[in-house]
């Protein structure tokens, strides 16, 4: 990655980073992502929901697909070398199809990364430090363009967000806390869509801002395909470490 790539990752809290994975492996994972939504690709009368999502993917293709060379050398240069661990699974996926119904996970929210073991979602949490997650990553297993429901990024939202977790220390703040709190501070942020050919992949700073959106069925592109596997850390993430993540940290908190 260039020196380019890394000050926009401080900027703005994202790369992107095109035919990460090859274009041959997404046509194989999504011809077995197709079998498990349980609909035709050939029919959309079989596309009754807006939304599917399908869980854990260990499988050869999906494992190769995020253990490219590009991606570790990606890893390496926005993490650190030998500070993340390599993906095992591609964990949960994202399909989306046109619908008039609206569905009912639209909102910005940063992904949590601890406290799982609560069974109330909004009570999970993130801290200044990131614990338990490297980076956020979307990985487009279809081509996606604007008419195909393309994640929405508030561009630069990594900074204030780190801004309101910093006066929470290590126990950081619930996903509650945030949309009713810390969003608010990134409602001036631009806007970015994550569109581009399948194999793309955006590597995105945790505490980056997103939201999905609905695929309108007066105007509909094809089925998007997206998987959201986190990059798990080796060793703990600090604010004072070496990598751009932590450095995005710092810049955001003035140091």
């Amino acid at each position: 990655m260039s020196s380019l790539d890394l000050d926009a990752f401080l900027r703005d809290g994202f790369v992107r980073l095109d035919a990460a994975f090859p274009r041959a492996l997404a046509d194989e994972a999504r011809a077995l992502l197709w079998r498990d939504t349980g609909c035709d690709p050939d029919d959309p009368r079989t596309w009754r929901a807006p939304v599917v999502r399908l869980g854990m993917y260990p499988r050869p293709p999906f494992v190769a697909a995020a253990n490219t060379p590009a991606l570790h050398g990606a890893f390496d240069a926005l993490v650190g070398p030998g500070r993340w661990l390599p993906c095992a699974s591609m964990g949960t996926f994202v399909v989306r199809f046109p619908s008039d119904q609206v569905p009912d996970d639209t909102g910005w929210h940063v992904d949590p990364s601890f406290g799982y073991d609560d069974p109330d979602f909004l009570r999970w949490r993130v801290n200044v430090t990131s614990r338990g997650r490297a980076l956020l990553m979307l990985f487009l297993f279809s081509d996606v363009d604007e008419r195909c429901a393309p994640t929405r990024i508030r561009v630069g939202s990594h900074l204030p967000i780190a801004r309101s977790l910093a006066p929470a220390g290590d126990a950081g703040l619930s996903l509650g806390e945030i949309v009713a709190g810390a969003l608010a501070d990134t409602e001036g942020c631009a806007e970015a869509l994550a569109v581009g050919e399948a194999g793309t992949v955006y590597l995105c700073h945790p505490f980056l801002v997103h939201a999905a959106q609905s695929m309108p069925a007066a105007d509909p592109g094809h089925p998007r395909f997206l998987a959201q596997p986190p990059l798990l850390p080796r060793v703990p993430m600090t604010r004072g470490g070496p990598s751009p993540v932590e450095a995005a940290i710092r810049r955001a908190l003035g140091a």
